[in-house]
């Protein structure tokens, strides 16, 4: 391409000449500069007389923007509408789960009413300075539509995300009481799982009583005695189930209790297995409710093989009777007491 510049007729004439590639270069350079050019007037010409509001271009700016703004207007109101549906939906759950806080939390022993003062209370204000921890948010309006936007219908706007901000905050509030509330809750239901599993509820040996609880007929003396237990008969190497959870303090031989196991389930609680032909745990072991601890012997003062079971509070025998009788009514089990040995 070649360009011919002259000032007269008698003038030299100037030729210049440009390829393909400086065109195009040349056309992405004024391409460039016009985006510039655009953009400053924009932001200093139209933005400018947008916000002071001048006769002329304010006018034209605002009929350029106007059908802008009520899409973006009815943009606003239906996801408005949508998140309000949303939060009375989300409202009901948590009325739901605090309905059913309070029912649980009577079997567990709590008062829903020490949380209920904490239900809306306003969240704690920032310990650091307004100045150098102040909040900045909100939705993103354009200039040119805030400037041109009615001022009912940002009134309208604001109401409606200030309604809306504060009850999604005291849903969370309501949310996390009630969070803690149920945790509460779970923790008492299991502190009550734990203690029924450290009650000796649980019968050591399959079959009837032979001798009870209380004064007998002692069957080496023939004179009234005080029997500390229950005796199980069984033959000889019948294993023994732990009556409940707890930790083996002792596995020792006792000259009247023979070969004797205890263990230790905590509060002053324990139990105490005698007469044993074997055990099958140490001191120190911690043991389940069910655990197989020891087989049934004739060790001891005994006149033949069966086990005799202690349960002891503070070191003060108690009639294990009373404990076994919780255990649930297991089929084929009798405390009845038999024939004694």
């Amino acid at each position: 391409m070649q360009i011919m510049i002259t000032h007269g007729s008698m003038a030299r004439t100037r030729v210049l000449q440009f390829s393909r590639w400086q065109l195009v270069a040349l056309a992405a350079v004024l391409a460039v500069l016009l985006m510039l050019l655009s953009g400053a007037v924009y932001h200093f010409i139209f933005l400018k007389a947008a916000r002071e509001g001048w006769p002329v271009v304010s006018q034209v700016v605002r009929l350029v923007v106007r059908d802008e703004f009520a899409q973006r207007d009815r943009y606003v109101r239906e996801n408005l509408d949508a998140m309000a549906q949303k939060v009375g939906e989300i409202q009901a759950k948590v009325l739901k789960l605090e309905a059913m806080g309070d029912r649980v939390s009577g079997l567990a022993g709590v008062k829903p009413e020490e949380f209920r003062g904490f239900l809306g209370s306003p969240a704690p204000a920032a310990s650091a300075p307004a100045a150098t921890r102040a909040g900045q948010g909100g939705p993103f309006i354009p200039a040119l539509l805030a400037a041109f936007a009615p001022a009912h219908l940002a009134t309208e706007e604001q109401r409606s995300f200030g309604d809306m901000t504060g009850r999604l905050a005291a849903l969370d509030v309501r949310a996390d009481v009630t969070t803690d509330l149920f945790t509460l809750i779970e923790s008492r239901l299991l502190e009550g799982r734990l203690a029924q599993l450290l009650v000796p509820s649980t019968q050591p040996v399959e079959g009837p009583v032979g001798s009870g609880f209380g004064f007998r007929i002692d069957p080496f003396s023939g004179r009234s005695a005080l029997h500390t237990g229950l005796d199980f008969p069984a033959d000889v190497g019948t294993p023994i189930l732990a009556a409940a959870g707890g930790m083996v303090v002792a596995v020792d031989t006792h000259p009247e209790y023979g070969r004797l196991l205890e263990l230790d389930h905590g509060n002053g609680l324990m139990t105490r297995y005698a007469h044993l032909s074997k055990t099958l745990v140490k001191a120190g072991d911690l043991v389940k409710r069910g655990q197989p601890v020891a087989q049934v012997g004739n060790s001891g003062r005994s006149t033949g093989p069966h086990l005799h079971f202690e349960v002891l509070v503070n070191g003060v025998p108690q009639n294990p009777a009373r404990f076994l009788a919780g255990r649930g009514g297991a089929p084929g089990r009798s405390l009845a007491a038999a024939p004694g040995r």
